[in-house]
């Protein structure tokens, strides 16, 4: 793409909160020269000149100029203080409340889409997610302009289909899974943004293939994978070997992760393993609350201790049902970590099945359990996936899903204009 074709195309980025693949997004825009504005609620730019801002919202700090950023920061801050310091908690109930995190994305999407009306300087694209683009593409295709859909996790009617499946086959766990509470409002507006998109990025084929449940016509998605963080460069801070095999998830303490079947798994092998679970719970379940009391449980940490206790480990299990990606299984990649998880997640698109972990059927926990005892009777085997997760990661990096991003937006945009 030529620099007068560059300077001729701008897109705003929309996201309320803005986590790791959102931050590789606004960093791709920037870097191509394709970003405009990034409408956030308290995301900063890498130069923003307010030091309070720097200090409060330094996990939200951004790699773009502060210039770029928009922010929108009343829901948003209010809903945080609410959750930081446990007071008006009914304020934040799911979809309704007006500090839940469902209010915070349509707050966004109304305000984005005044914005978009009124600006006399229009973008060529609107590139926004799930949940908060509803609005902002109704105006966008009003004004003839380019609509960019992220879905982070696959398509609702495959979730519900899954997780109502499973709440008849776990009972005990159906709280744990609180998609299956979301309005048919909330589930109508999905579609609507759906069938607004005209460009679709998911980052798993997992995800994808959820989209041939959509019952209207809508674009063929594009799969981009997301990145690794930078890998191990040392082998000596690989895990040394214990009697113990060491058995590590780290994710939300709810069913659609598959969780109550990796505990199964742990309890065919005995005292042969160790477990350690990092996450928070997201409702009352007594198998869970049971589990947690006998096993070695973290409910939060840093990124950086995430990836050390990664480090200290043998193993990582992700047996989730229905995930968009799985970002967790990259990072353990990343530190030397062979993976065992599922179709319904990214490790199709990274892994081979026996060479840097294993993909195993959702709900398997017989599955599970052989590939822990494999590893655990053959650690020169194990060693070996260790030295081929590494090797994965330095060839899954953000680099080159930025790189992808850019180029594919950039198309689309000059599609859109022709």
């Amino acid at each position: 793409m030529g620099e007068v074709d560059k300077a001729m195309m701008k897109a705003w980025l929309v996201h309320p909160t803005g986590n790791r693949n959102v931050r590789a997004v606004a960093d791709a825009l920037e870097d191509s020269g394709l970003l405009e504005i990034f409408h956030s609620c308290l995301s900063i730019g890498h130069d923003c000149p307010n030091p309070l801002a720097s200090r409060l919202f330094a996990q939200r700090r951004f790699g773009i100029p502060d210039i770029r950023v928009k922010r929108h920061t009343l829901r948003e801050g209010l809903r945080l203080l609410t959750q930081k310091f446990g007071f008006l908690s009914s304020l934040s109930k799911h979809e309704t409340g007006p500090l839940s995190i469902d209010q915070v994305y349509r707050s966004l999407d109304r305000a984005v889409a005044r914005s978009l009306e009124k600006t006399t300087t229009r973008p060529n694209a609107i590139y926004a997610y799930e949940d908060g683009a509803f609005e902002v593409f109704q105006v966008a295709k009003a004004l003839g302009i380019h609509r960019i859909y992220d879905l982070p996790i696959g398509y609702w009617r495959s979730a519900r289909r899954i997780q109502t499946e499973e709440a008849e086959l776990q009972p005990a766990w159906a709280m744990t899974m609180p998609a299956l509470r979301d309005s048919e409002s909330k589930l109508s507006r999905k579609d609507e943004e759906l069938r607004l998109a005209e460009t679709i990025y998911v980052a798993s084929s997992f995800t994808a293939s959820t989209l041939e449940e959509v019952p209207f016509e809508i674009p063929q998605a594009t799969v981009i994978p997301y990145g690794c963080p930078t890998p191990l460069l040392d082998r000596s801070d690989f895990a040394k070997a214990t009697e113990k095999l060491r058995v590590l998830y780290v994710g939300s303490l709810g069913q659609r992760k598959g969780l109550s079947y990796l505990l199964d798994a742990i309890e065919k092998l005995g005292d042969s393993v160790e477990l350690t679970l990092v996450g928070r719970r997201v409702a009352a379940c007594k198998p869970l609350d049971d589990a947690l009391n006998r096993f070695n449980w973290i409910e939060s940490l840093p990124h950086d201790q995430i990836l050390e206790t990664m480090r200290k480990h043998d193993v990582f299990v992700f047996p989730s049902l229905f995930e968009g990606f799985g970002l967790v299984l990259t990072e353990a990649l990343s530190q030397g970590l062979p993976i065992i998880s599922t179709r319904n997640t990214c490790a199709p698109d990274i892994i081979e099945d026996g060479r840097e972990g294993f993909i195993v059927p959702i709900r398997d926990s017989e599955a599970i359990a052989s590939r822990l005892q494999l590893l655990n009777e053959d650690r020169d085997q194990l060693h070996a996936m260790k030295e081929a997760a590494v090797w994965a990661a330095s060839k899954t990096t953000w680099d080159n899903y930025k790189t992808r991003l850019a180029a594919g937006v950039a198309a689309s945009m000059r599609g859109a204009s022709t």
